[in-house]
């Protein structure tokens, strides 16, 4: 087991091993996305309370369950940075951490644009919106951290401990229905319960949640496919990939 995960913390091997997970990731990840989205947008039945503007969960849901997944993921990496001081782990953290704040923009865009037609404003100070907000500030605040310092791993360091202290924050995010009196609705649907929509209609949300995370699969190998060249520059592997590539 630990022999398995330490190989998986080298910059060679995991690009060796992304390079054949990016076609299937993207393929399949494009198919169940655009199925859903097609299916849910154009042919699901429109609900009985908020007609067609319920539409935008299709949307609205997939985006803001990955934007609080993509944190999570990115606090383990920064586990395993603090502790093994795997290289890896922090190339994770700085090149995820944009893809992050994208996620969290889209889902309170979503949000506002439903919010309007449902609740008549585009923005109120909602326990679920407000730590919403934060989750933004706090991939900002990752963003920035990580450029400004220049030692590499002094800036996984000071990175990984500002993921760590700001991850009490998704379960604030997850629960912030439960606990306050909120505007927002509960979950759209769990894995520990029976959705309350017919299949009609969160057959399709499965289907773009679960598109929507494969894509994100394949965005990571990606960027961190480019993130393990720019800072592997200098090793041979990387050296004689480039001449294969004839750069």
């Amino acid at each position: 087991m630990w022999r398995w995960f330490h190989k998986f913390g080298s910059p060679k091997w995991f690009f060796d091993i992304a390079s054949r997970l990016i076609p299937w990731l993207l393929g399949t990840g494009l198919v169940l996305l655009l199925t859903g989205l097609v299916w849910g947008l154009a042919f699901a039945p429109q609900d009985y309370l908020q007609g067609n503007s319920y539409r935008i969960i299709f949307i609205h849901v997939p985006s803001a369950f990955l934007a609080q997944s993509v944190y999570l993921m990115m606090a383990s990496a920064a586990v395993v940075t603090l502790v093994w001081k795997m290289k890896l782990a922090d190339v994770f953290v700085q090149t995820m951490a944009p893809v992050g704040a994208l996620l969290t923009f889209l889902a309170l865009f979503t949000g506002a644009v439903w919010g309007k037609p449902t609740w008549g404003t585009w923005w109120v100070w909602d326990a679920r919106l407000t730590s919403m907000l934060i989750l933004l500030f706090l991939y900002c605040g990752v963003i920035v951290l990580g450029r400004a310092i220049a030692d590499e791993k002094s800036s996984a360091r000071a990175v990984a401990v500002l993921v760590l202290v700001g991850v009490v924050n998704i379960p604030i995010i997850k629960y912030s229905v439960d606990w306050w009196n909120t505007l927002h609705q509960p979950a759209t649907f769990t894995l520990t319960k029976r959705p309350s929509m017919p299949v009609e209609m969160w057959a399709p949300l499965l289907l773009s949640v679960v598109g929507l995370y494969l894509l994100f699969g394949w965005l990571t190998c990606v960027r961190m496919q480019t993130g393990i060249l720019v800072r592997e520059h200098r090793t041979s592997w990387v050296r004689a990939l480039v001449r294969s590539q004839g750069v």
